[in-house]
């Protein structure tokens, strides 16, 4: 499966409304602390920008609102794994993406035969506290080996300016966070990364 290369990740709809019309086409809402209707309100406005611009939304986390809500991709981190209703996920249809850090990690995600895998914090990153230290291009390199077909993105304290070299080492796609939304300029941030992963 061919998937963008640019992988944006945004924690409300509003930056939605900033990144689609600019040609995003992949791109990942990741909400933590906010109520319930709030939640459902902000998947249910960002899918139906997706989808008016042609891209594909990926809901983090709240798999029981992205089966409800229609949504066609999910991404889960490993402890997600352990509450999330698989069948349930895969009888749906939804395209599923799984979070690894570790040889161990990446085993349990192979094994569900994800849509891709992401590895991270390939770099130091300043969005959440992580037990592990930054991986590195090295780990990017063997990932790509044991992943095989499997698309790689490589996440964590990622840049416009490092991208390149983890497309040399292997990833298929690279994801952003901070990059774009502390840049004082997100817009052209944006235009940026479209540039270098075009």
């Amino acid at each position: 499966m061919k998937l963008p290369r640019f992988y944006p990740i945004f924690d409300n709809s509003d930056w939605l409304e900033r990144a689609l019309p600019l040609g995003v086409k992949f791109v990942q809402l990741r909400i933590k602390d906010r109520d319930p209707d709030a939640l459902r309100l902000d998947i249910r406005v960002g899918l139906a920008l997706a989808r008016a611009h042609g891209a594909a939304l990926v809901v983090n986390d709240h798999w029981q609102l992205a089966l409800e809500e229609g949504a066609e991709w999910l991404h889960l981190g490993q402890e997600d794994l352990d509450e999330a209703d698989l069948p349930a996920i895969r009888r749906a249809g939804l395209k599923l993406g799984l979070s690894t850090h570790d040889h161990a990690e990446l085993d349990r995600a192979l094994a569900l035969k994800p849509d891709y895998v992401a590895l991270g914090p390939v770099y130091p990153t300043i969005l959440k506290q992580m037990k592990w230290q930054q991986q590195g291009l090295e780990r990017v390199r063997e990932w790509k080996a044991l992943v095989g077909e499997t698309p790689l993105v490589a996440i964590g304290g990622m840049s416009v300016e490092r991208a390149a070299g983890a497309f040399e080492a292997g990833a298929d796609i690279v994801s952003a966070v901070t990059d774009i939304t502390l840049n004082t300029d997100p817009e052209a941030r944006i235009a940026e990364w479209l540039g270098v992963c075009a």
